[in-house]
């Protein structure tokens, strides 16, 4: 979206960035919004249906987004808008449990000791998809103007999900190809499964487990929305450095995040098999935000642009090695109510993230921009001391080892 509105959109039907904000924004409030709800939806309908909700609707409200285009081609600017509100506000809505049920469904297929490393390949994935559709979606809107990108990509959504809809499904037991030496190194059977419905979701919110898990990625999201917001504008306009080679020092940003959330689910899996899952988790999540505030530091007190742009990227990282054990442990916490534990754990990124785009350029105002960009490693730092006292199989139902 925010490519067909930079590219198209604004110019051709005078929208200003106001008012385009408020549409990129109508999509992540109602998917902040339903996030819980969402995860309600996972443990009762299990991840493999709820995915299918999400393939099947994205595809639909996204292509509806460039039907939106052709049909009030004449009708001006502002009847786009508000069309176009309510279309990505749906689709926000029917987006929201994703993530959630993504993770739910790595907690049913994989062993405690892969599935750190699962849900950073997950994650990493979601980055890779986001770069992608800078030049990919671009290309589409060269070739068939942005209403005819949307289609397009909504029919491709819907095949994806045809295809996982034949394919998956919630628990191995139920696939057909899974053969007895999968299942007995996943440990699962029919008697593994949470019985269905137990427990109250709401007990969740007391879990003292999640909440430290949900307060430890709130500042996980803090950190990651500081840099997709405010890094181009800090390289740009405060450190002196051209448009593009602020967009490629940006851009170098994101590849290390995507790099770092596979490389720090393997690390949490191999420390989970030598010591305990525990440990393991702690040691990457809580070790590696300590260690990304830390080079967050050495990047604001650095003169040079290249070495400012190395040790950001190393941050960012670091931070991303801390994504696959936080999915995996607030599943494992949830038990039966997996999905929506992942959920409020998820609802608490968004929360940090939406704080950080408006912190930062007041603090920068204010204070100066390298204490902008600073504090956030120093929230970085308190979400890593919550690991001291988490535990990621004390769930509300059952016990595993690793």
């Amino acid at each position: 979206m925010a490519v067909a509105g930079t590219d198209r959109i604004m110019d051709q039907f005078q929208i200003d960035p106001v008012k385009m904000g408020t549409i990129y924004s109508a999509f992540l409030l109602v998917y902040s919004i339903c996030m819980i709800p969402g995860g309600v939806l996972i443990d009762r309908v299990g991840p493999r249906r709820a995915l299918m909700l999400v393939g099947f609707g994205s595809a639909i409200l996204g292509a509806m987004t460039g039907m939106a285009g052709w049909i009030f081609l004449s009708s001006g600017g502002a009847a786009l808008a508000l069309a176009l509100v309510a279309v990505r506000g749906t689709m926000g809505a029917l987006s929201a449990p994703l993530h959630p049920a993504a993770a739910r469904a790595i907690g049913n297929w994989f062993p405690y000791s892969q599935r750190s490393l699962a849900n950073g390949v997950v994650t990493a994935a979601a980055i890779c998809g986001v770069a992608a559709a800078y030049p990919g979606f671009g290309l589409l809107i060269r070739w068939v103007d942005w209403q005819g990108a949307f289609v397009i990509c909504g029919l491709a959504t819907a095949g994806l999900t045809w295809v996982w809809m034949r394919r998956a499904s919630d628990w191995p037991w139920e696939h057909p190809a899974t053969n007895a030496a999968e299942k007995a190194l996943i440990g699962a059977n029919e008697s593994t499964k949470p019985a269905a419905g137990s427990g109250d979701w709401a007990r969740l919110l007391r879990n003292r487990n999640l909440i430290l898990v949900t307060l430890s990625y709130a500042a996980v999201g803090y950190f990651q929305y500081l840099f997709v917001y405010w890094m181009q504008f800090y390289f740009q306009k405060e450190l002196g450095l051209g448009a593009d080679a602020s967009k490629y020092g940006s851009g170098l940003l994101q590849v290390a995040l995507a790099v770092g959330m596979p490389l720090g689910g393997w690390l949490s899996g191999r420390m989970a098999t030598a010591f305990s899952v525990r440990r393991g988790r702690a040691f990457v999540t809580g070790g590696g935000m300590i260690l990304s505030a830390m080079l967050l530091g050495l990047g604001v007190i650095s003169k040079e642009p290249a070495w400012i742009v190395g040790w950001f990227a190393l941050a960012h990282l670091a931070i991303g090695a801390s994504e696959g054990p936080i999915w995996a442990t607030a599943v494992d916490i949830g038990g039966s109510k997996g999905g929506t534990a992942a959920a409020i754990c998820n609802t608490g990124g968004n929360v940090g993230g939406l704080i950080a785009p408006v912190l930062t350029p007041w603090i920068g105002e204010h204070f100066g921009w390298s204490w902008g960009i600073g504090v956030g490693g120093l929230i970085c730092f308190l979400g890593a001391l919550c690991w001291g006292w988490i535990e990621p199989k004390a769930n509300l139902e059952e016990k595993q080892s690793a």
